[in-house]
């Protein structure tokens, strides 16, 4: 009997160091588990912030012509510009947009950047922001908008309806403004009365490789 008692101190002892054992393990692989989920999304994080970066690098390829299918993406929120040569990213360029930037431009004197479909529809060389080109707003969505909300007649409706139709430039003489466009200036900050504000340079750059009727898609 004094044997047993003897025993039992020595049982827990050995008890208590396999407790001890088996949570530590289990510490151990809760631990290990935590710090490879971490690393794994450390990676994740990473690869997408590199993803980011390259999506906003800023360049321009030269082409040894002028693109036969030539086409433009407008980003607002990020502000930048790309140009396409035959659906191929050739460059892509930082931009200044109008003085209240966000939401569609709907009439004259509203400082918004339109957003839409729209095409190169005229150019002028004449102008104190190095070169200006010209797209086709308001297109037809503006005008739909313009009408609904009574800021232009069906005349007028119908006027841009048609100038749109045969890729012509729409009327700008009416209230929902017009003579929207790329040109030089600076890109810093948003600063016009709605246009896409771009370098000196890059407008330069642009005017050799869009030519009329090369199509302008302005996202949000």
């Amino acid at each position: 009997m004094k044997n047993d008692y003897k025993k039992f101190p020595l049982v827990f002892l050995i008890f208590g160091i396999f407790l001890i054992v088996l949570v530590s393990g289990i510490s151990i692989k809760k631990y290990v588990k935590t710090k490879e989920a971490d690393s794994a999304k450390q990676v994740s994080v990473q690869k997408s912030t590199d993803s980011t970066k390259e999506n906003e690098k800023l360049f321009f390829n030269k082409q040894e012509a002028v693109p036969e299918k030539a086409s433009i993406k407008v980003y607002k929120k990020r502000r930048v510009l790309e140009l396409y040569s035959s659906d191929k990213l050739v460059g892509r360029f930082k931009i200044g947009l109008g003085r209240s930037p966000e939401g569609y431009k709907e009439k004259e004197g509203d400082n918004k950047t339109p957003e839409g479909s729209y095409y190169i529809c005229y150019r002028n060389g004449n102008t104190k922001y190095t070169y200006f080109i010209g797209i086709s707003y308001p297109n037809i969505e503006d005008a739909k908008r313009g009408l609904q909300q009574g800021l232009i007649n069906e005349t007028a409706y119908k006027r841009i309806e048609r100038a749109v139709n045969d890729k012509k430039q729409p009327p700008w003489n009416t209230p929902l403004g017009g003579e929207i466009g790329l040109h030089g200036g600076g890109n810093k900050y948003d600063w016009t009365y709605g246009c896409i504000a771009l370098t000196d340079e890059d407008i330069n750059i642009l005017k050799q490789y869009a030519p009329n009727g090369t199509t302008i898609e302005i996202y949000k």
